[in-house]
C-alpha cells in the first residue's frame, strides 16, 4: 500500500482516498485478529499506539505540516504495525530498538521519515549558496530583508530561487513569498507554510509585480516534497536498521 501511495505521491503529489479505505480496515482486521487470538493483554497498548499516532497525525495536518495523505498513512501504519515486529524482523544494528518502538512503533517510523526529509535541506542550502555565488544576487532583497532570521533560515533550507514563469508551469512548486502593493507601497513577505488553495493567487500577485518591474523575476519557491516516500523509507529503515533518533541519543550520551 505504501509503495503504491509513494509512487502516486511522486507522480501527482496526490493519493486517492481509495488507498486508505482499502488499507485501514484490512490492517485493523488483521491486527485485531492476531491480538485477540494470541495477545489480548496488548489490546490496551494497541489503542494507545493508535491514539497517540492519530493525535500526532491530526496535529501535523491541521498545522499545515503534513498533507492529508501523509496523516492518513501514519494512522494506517498505526493500525497495521502498532509495535515493532521483533519476532519477525530484528534490526541489524545492536541497541537500535528504542523503548518507543516497542509500544509506539509508528512514532519511530515518523521520526526516521523526518530525518530523511531533513536531509533534503542540506541539498537546498548548498544549491542556494552556489546560486548566490554565481549570480552575486541578494538572497532577500527589498522588504524581504526585514523578515526575521528564523523565517529566512526556514526558506533557505526548504526552497530556492526560481523564475516566476517556470513556477507557473510546474504545478508542484509553491511560492515561499507573496507581495502586496496596495496603497502605493510594495510589501514583499515570506510565506513559510504554502498551501494549495492560495497558490494561484500568490503567483498572480508575484507575476504582476515582476511584469511591472517592481520585483526581479526570480522568487523563492519550494517543490512539494513527496513526504510519503520519506515515510516509506522511514518504515524500511525502522524495520531493518532501527530507531535513528534513539541511536543518535545513545551516541551523544555515550551509551
Amino acid at each position: 500500500m505504501l509503495l503504491y501511495a509513494s509512487w502516486s505521491d511522486y507522480k501527482t503529489r496526490e493519493v486517492s482516498n481509495r488507498v486508505w479505505v482499502i488499507y485501514a480496515p484490512i490492517a485493523a482486521a488483521l491486527t485485531l485478529t492476531h491480538l485477540l487470538l494470541f495477545a489480548q493483554s496488548q489490546l490496551p497498548l494497541y489503542a494507545l499506539s493508535f491514539g497517540v499516532t492519530a493525535g500526532l497525525a491530526l496535529l501535523l495536518f491541521y498545522t499545515g505540516s503534513f498533507g492529508g495523505a501523509d496523516s492518513k498513512a501514519l494512522m494506517c501504519i498505526a493500525l497495521s504495525l502498532p509495535f515493532a515486529p521483533l519476532a519477525v524482523l530484528t534490526p541489524i544494528l545492536p541497541n537500535a530498538v528504542s523503548p518507543t518502538s516497542q509500544i509506539l512503533f509508528p512514532i519511530t517510523i515518523f521520526s526516521n521519515a523526518v530525518l530523511f526529509a531533513a536531509f533534503s535541506g542540506i541539498y537546498m542550502i548548498i544549491r542556494n549558496l552556489i546560486w548566490h555565488k554565481k549570480t552575486k544576487t541578494k538572497f532577500f532583497p527589498g522588504s524581504l530583508a526585514s523578515e526575521g532570521i528564523g523565517k529566512k533560515l526556514m526558506v533557505l533550507f526548504t526552497g530556492y530561487k526560481m523564475n516566476i514563469c517556470k513556477v507557473k508551469e510546474k504545478w508542484h512548486f509553491f511560492p515561499l513569498e507573496d507581495v502586496n502593493d496596495q496603497n502605493m507601497e510594495l510589501n514583499r513577505k515570506l510565506v513559510i507554510i504554502p498551501k494549495d488553495e492560495g497558490r494561484e493567487k500568490i503567483i498572480e500577485h508575484l507575476s504582476n509585480a515582476a511584469d511591472a518591474g517592481k520585483i526581479e523575476p526570480y522568487i523563492w519557491t519550494t517543490p512539494g516534497l513527496p513526504m510519503l516516500i520519506f515515510v516509506l523509507l522511514g518504515l524500511i529503515t525502522a524495520l531493518t536498521i532501527g530507531d535513528f533518533v534513539w541511536l543518535l541519543i545513545r551516541f551523544f550520551i555515550g551509551s
